[in-house]
């Protein structure tokens, strides 16, 4: 097996594609496409069972590709002093390079008693779980990492810190999962509206997951189809998160920032709407005044952006530039009120080519206005905005005298 990019591409699809099926099938799927990523000749995954002290991993699925399973679902206490059941008790990540070189203050060990005739296990990987309440809800062990161009009889290889960070927000569109078809006979019983959102969040998880893929082009692509779901909703906005990335891209140019640092807000500026697709639809679509409720939830929006995309490493800019895109540079913003230098200098810049695109684009409450009102309205404000108020004053002065590259970028990428 290889982890290549066609097969996390394919996970994505995986993770779309699932809807009510049988438990037993469901934790084949999962453990197979766990194996793919990392490479793993076998592997085992578990739910975590009871309360208390008779909380206990249950065995759901066991797979090899070297020796036929016959196994029936067996059961790990989870005070027992076994791998599997560790992770499970600590919510712990463990890579061990070799079973049977554990040191022994470890707070577990490898019984060789559960080896498979003619089956040698050596390295292994076991992750955790985790729903977003963070509660470990099962278990992912996967054995024996083998090299990408393995022969039939080639050793196995320890798992090293890429497949960690691989497994990383999979773990999370897996918990997710488990718990969905667990809970079957609860889930058929909310309405549609509810079930249509779960998708939308388990569709953007599983694009979350394809951002450890071993190809920028996988990368980007991921990225690329997450911010166009968060979209989905909003039938006006065209090419407004392409913009939106290009306006970013030359302001933090024009403040100095490091190329780096420019290419990182060029690809994550496109994400700073994508909690919406935590947003209750209905809320979403609605066409009149929101209550103060669905306004509560609306700008809530923020804050699932940030939990969606903390879980990556690589995207720590995009989870920053989702939280604080509607802070203000005097505060009053939300969802943390914060002000000034408080605000991330990604968020604010993100919030000024957000705000000029969204003046620049039709919009069923507003027509499209030219780029000379727009520069009028971002310098010298309107009745709805004060630019004093919403932008850091460094960063207006460099829009007032370079305004021109925005009109530029729009014309270019207009719809």
């Amino acid at each position: 097996m290889k982890a290549s990019s066609n097969t996390v591409l394919d996970f994505l699809n995986f993770v779309e594609g699932q809807g009510p099926q049988p438990m037993p099938r469901l934790m084949d799927k999962i453990l197979l496409k766990c194996r793919l990523l990392t490479n793993a000749e076998a592997g085992s995954i578990f739910i975590v069972r009871g309360r208390g002290r008779s909380r206990r991993l249950q065995a759901m699925r066991v797979q090899n590709d070297r020796v036929r399973i016959r196994a029936k679902g067996f059961e790990i206490p989870l005070d027992a002093p076994a791998i599997a059941a560790y992770v499970g008790a600590t919510g712990k990540t463990l890579r061990i390079p070799d079973v049977y070189k554990i040191p022994k203050n470890r707070p577990y060990r490898f019984n060789p008693a559960n080896e498979r005739a003619g089956y040698v296990t050596r390295s292994v990987m076991c992750f955790p779980l985790k729903n977003f309440r963070n509660a470990v809800t099962g278990v992912v062990q996967l054995i024996n990492r083998l090299p990408e161009k393995a022969a039939p009889d080639a050793a196995p290889i320890p798992f090293d810190t890429a497949q960690e960070e691989l497994v990383l927000p999979v773990s999370r569109i897996l918990a997710d999962l488990v718990e969905r078809a667990d809970m079957a006979d609860r889930i058929r019983a909310k309405n549609r509206e509810l079930q249509v959102r779960n998708r939308q969040l388990q569709e953007g998880r599983a694009r979350i997951a394809a951002l450890q893929a071993e190809t920028e082009d996988a990368f980007m692509l991921s990225i690329s189809l997450l911010a166009r779901a968060a979209e989905i909703h909003d039938e006006e906005t065209g090419n407004h998160i392409v913009r939106v990335n290009e306006y970013s891209y030359h302001l933090a140019r024009m403040a100095g920032q490091p190329a780096e640092w420019c290419d990182e807000i060029r690809y994550s500026a496109q994400l700073h709407d994508v909690g919406k697709m935590s947003v209750d639809a209905a809320i979403l679509r609605k066409k009149g005044p929101l209550t103060p409720e669905e306004r509560h939830e609306m700008n809530s929006h923020p804050v699932y952006g940030h939990q969606i995309l903390a879980a990556a490493p690589r995207l720590a800019m995009a989870a920053e530039i989702a939280q604080g895109h509607h802070e203000k540079w005097a505060g009053g913003g939300y969802p943390n009120g914060l002000q000034g230098e408080q605000i991330p200098l990604s968020a604010r810049i993100v919030a000024m080519a957000d705000i000029y695109d969204a003046l620049r684009s039709a919009r069923p409450y507003k027509p499209a206005f030219s780029h000379e009102k727009t520069v009028a309205i971002m310098t010298e404000g309107d009745d709805r905005l004060d630019p004093r108020e919403h932008f850091d004053p460094a960063l207006l002065d460099l829009f007032r005298n370079h305004h021109q590259e925005f009109d530029e970028i729009y014309r270019r990428l207009h719809d």
